[in-house]
């Protein structure tokens, strides 16, 4: 009987030695490693060789008792039927050790043309394997045939419509977003946007866009409180630095003037300019007001017109955008952006989860009630999945062969063997009985026959 061998750990075929208490060793690529389960099927393959091989050697001890039977002469007539039986039970048990053993080994180590087949056959045998999946379950009409009975989009709709299962697939959804968000770096990503931003402000001209927006703010007369804003400012303003604007005044008056003239004219510009400011703040129509809108009218007209304005709009934007506070405003987005979303995947009553899972589950009620949408979907999967498969057919099919070339010939047949050969020695067993029954009815034709 086999033992599970350990002396090629270090080698091209090492395995874990399965023995209870023995050291792990470093199972090498193209190995395979050793577990208790495969452990447990080598025991059963050679409890069932003791069985096939005891039941050999049992109808090899009845084939000798009937022959010695037979030639020990009184009455031995039923003997010969034993002994045909016997002899043809020991040819379909030989025959069908050598068979098995054939797959996996040479036969008491006999260089026999055709026997182990697994070894010295494992790359045709993963070729051959690689070919046979590629032809009978890659191609497009059997993954079509198969996604189309199956028919997923309904399932889904099914399951999904499920609230229970709406609230999984959003809890695992926020789960894989945050892992998303906090893996990312957001050095990279703040550059990335900052580029994203700057590269669509430079390739779109805002002028027009601008002119437009302006021009239907000063029709809406959106504009008026910003102007009475600026006029109550004005005036406060004046109010509280009256002094200053004196001195302004005053400190621009040419040297040659006298004091007091200079100063007459500073009150006096004073006085003017509040009531100036007065009057705008507290008269809705005032000419000043009107001036205003038509200067806004105009230059909304010239940034959506005039080639000058236009341009010196888009130096501007240039300009500022190429600043460095500029920059990291729009930097500085993302990290925000990023706290807000994972702050909302992380509770269950934001209104990020709450409108995912609405949505989940209107989409499965509708795939699981709305044909034509089903149609669709099924189209698309269908369409994708094919893609998939014709695109990377080979490079699915050279995995196999290449896996199964990779692997150690002799490790793969203990393990292959591990896992059928428990049914194998079953095949010894039925041939013994099946070649001991053929044998019997043969004997007895040529009997009846008078042979």
């Amino acid at each position: 009987m086999d033992r599970t061998r350990t002396d090629k750990g270090d080698g091209a075929g090492g395995v874990k030695d399965a023995r209870p208490g023995a050291a792990s060793s470093a199972v090498p690529r193209g190995a395979f490693a050793y577990s208790a389960a495969d452990e447990e099927r080598r025991r059963g393959v050679r409890r069932m060789k003791t069985f096939a091989t005891g039941l050999l050697l049992l109808v090899a001890v009845v084939y000798a008792l009937a022959e010695w039977r037979q030639t020990a002469g009184a009455d031995g007539a039923w003997a010969g039927y034993v002994a045909a039986a016997a002899e043809a039970g020991m040819v379909g048990a030989l025959a069908d050790w050598f068979a098995v053993t054939a797959l996996f080994r040479r036969p008491m180590g006999l260089p026999i043309p055709h026997t182990a087949i697994i070894p010295t056959k494992k790359d045709i045998l993963g070729r051959t394997l690689g070919d046979f999946v590629g032809e009978n379950f890659l191609s497009s009409d059997v993954v079509r045939l198969r996604l189309r009975s199956v028919g997923i989009s309904s399932r889904l709709g099914g399951w999904l419509a499920e609230p229970a299962n709406a609230d999984r697939v959003t809890a695992e959804l926020s789960t894989a977003l945050r892992g998303a968000l906090r893996v990312l770096r957001d050095s990279d990503v703040q550059a990335v946007v900052a580029e994203a931003i700057t590269r669509r402000a430079d390739a779109q001209e805002v002028a027009p866009g601008l002119g437009a927006l302006l021009e239907k703010v000063v029709r809406d007369g959106g504009h008026r409180r910003v102007v009475d804003l600026v006029c109550v400012r004005a005036h406060d303003w004046l109010v509280m630095h009256g002094d200053s604007v004196v001195e302004a005044v005053t400190g621009g008056a040419p040297g040659w003037t006298p004091r007091f003239v200079d100063k007459r004219v500073g009150e006096r510009v004073y006085k003017e300019l509040l009531r100036f400011t007065s009057e705008m703040r507290d008269m809705p129509d005032h000419p000043a007001r009107g001036a205003v809108d038509r200067f806004l009218t105009d230059f909304a007209a010239d940034l959506q017109s005039d080639a000058d304005t236009r341009a010196r709009v888009e130096r501007l934007k240039t300009d500022v955008l190429r600043r460095g506070e500029v920059q990291e405003v729009i930097a500085s987005a993302w990290g925000s952006v990023r706290q807000m979303v994972v702050a909302a995947s992380e509770d269950e009553h934001s209104q990020l989860r709450l409108r995912t899972r609405t949505g989940l589950l209107s989409l499965g009620e509708r795939l699981a009630s709305d044909e034509r949408m089903q149609a669709k979907v099924d189209r698309w999967l269908e369409d994708a999945a094919v893609h998939v498969v014709t695109t990377y057919q080979d490079e699915i099919t050279a995995l196999i062969t290449e896996t199964v070339a990779s692997w150690d010939a002799e490790q793969t047949s203990r393990k292959i063997e591990a896992h059928i050969g428990r049914d194998l020695q079953f095949i010894r067993v039925n041939g013994t009985v099946v070649g001991a029954l053929a044998g019997l009815v043969i004997y007895t034709v040529s009997r009846a026959l008078g042979g």
